[in-house]
């Protein structure tokens, strides 16, 4: 066994379906296994995926286990010397899966991924570097993250991520959707920490990766990844990306990149990172208010989204002694 594609499925079988097609259908000359490991999702998926794709592995985790301690899940059965990690609303175009394994054996490198495209075959960013202290998460902040790129184009600030990898590009850290490791670096590295249960588990894992070799992206090798699409699906949510921070989706987002930041870094960054985010909220109630007076608007017509980012960040600050002690903790927010 050479490759295991490890993907997780949450009631997204009709994804995976698609997927797992795509992915058989395109690559040749590899001989892989498929590891499905279901979170609980309590419908037909095993019975679904399992009857078109009798040689799938199926693992049940009986609950929600989130990204981290599903793959790890399929990780510890899987008897590839290399483990591919696919999210389930991302589809094969080409042999872009065996060309990356090939071309990752005869590198230098421990873990690579490819350049993901959007369903119109637009680039996404798939490759990222590591900011000191994580403070590319208060982009998303209204107004205070717009006050601190200007601050970051101003400094001439090195970008965050690469937007489009056209060769080969090393990077910090590389997106989960498509993310192929060798083994023996997962062995060095450990698994992905099980305190995580969905974003920024990838990129806290990626941290500890780097240590053991390089990172890169495979810029002329694709994959399409419909962004967030399985759990935009599976929560009722109708927002992709990354910038929400009013909803329960925003507060997981906060609540992982906080507790990322506090393993890499360390308390100080975290505590500051916390500090920025509640001044951030008391900038988007007076900025706001303003603003919808400068444009004779009604200055409260934001209030609404404000007071569930505050809601959020007081939820975060609950939370702050568990991460700031940094003791095993499930840290699942919906």
């Amino acid at each position: 066994m050479l490759l295991s594609v490890i993907i997780v499925n949450y009631r997204s079988a009709d994804f995976i379906l698609e997927c797992i097609r795509s992915v058989t259908t395109f690559t040749t000359g590899l001989h892989y296994e498929i590891i499905v490991v279901d979170n609980g999702s309590n419908d037909k998926s095993e019975a679904i995926i399992t009857s078109n794709f009798p040689g799938v592995i199926w693992i049940n985790m009986n609950y929600n286990s989130g990204f981290a301690r599903a793959n790890n899940a399929g990780i510890r059965i899987a008897k590839g010397d290399t483990i591919l990690l696919l999210n389930p609303d991302t589809l094969a175009i080409d042999n872009s899966i065996a060309a990356c394994y090939n071309r990752l054996q005869l590198s230098g490198y421990i873990a690579v991924g490819v350049q993901l495209l959007d369903v119109n075959k637009e680039p996404q960013i798939s490759g990222n570097y590591f900011v000191k202290g994580g403070l590319n998460h208060l982009l998303p902040i209204p107004y205070w993250g717009d006050f601190i790129r200007w601050i970051g184009y101003a400094t001439k600030s090195k970008v965050p991520n690469v937007r489009e990898a056209k060769e080969v590009t090393e990077v910090d850290w590389i997106s989960g959707a498509f993310l192929m490791v060798k083994k023996q670096a997962v062995e060095e590295a450990g698994l992905l920490d099980e305190d995580f249960f969905l974003y920024a588990e990838e990129v806290e894992w990626c941290s500890r990766l780097k240590k053991a070799g390089k990172l890169a992206i495979f810029g002329d090798l694709h994959i399409v990844h419909l962004e967030g699409a399985t759990i935009n699906k599976s929560q009722n949510l109708d927002e992709k990306g990354y910038y929400n921070l009013y909803d329960k989706k925003g507060l997981q987002l906060m609540v992982s990149n906080h507790l990322r930041v506090r393993k890499q870094y360390g308390v100080a960054w975290f505590l500051i990172l916390l500090l920025n985010y509640t001044w951030g909220l008391l900038v988007y109630f007076v900025c706001s208010f303003f603003y919808g007076l400068l444009i004779l608007k009604n200055p409260f017509r934001e209030w609404g989204k404000a007071l569930a980012f505050g809601k959020n960040v007081f939820k975060l600050w609950a939370l702050s002694p568990l991460i700031i002690q940094n003791k095993p903790h499930f840290y699942k927010m919906f």
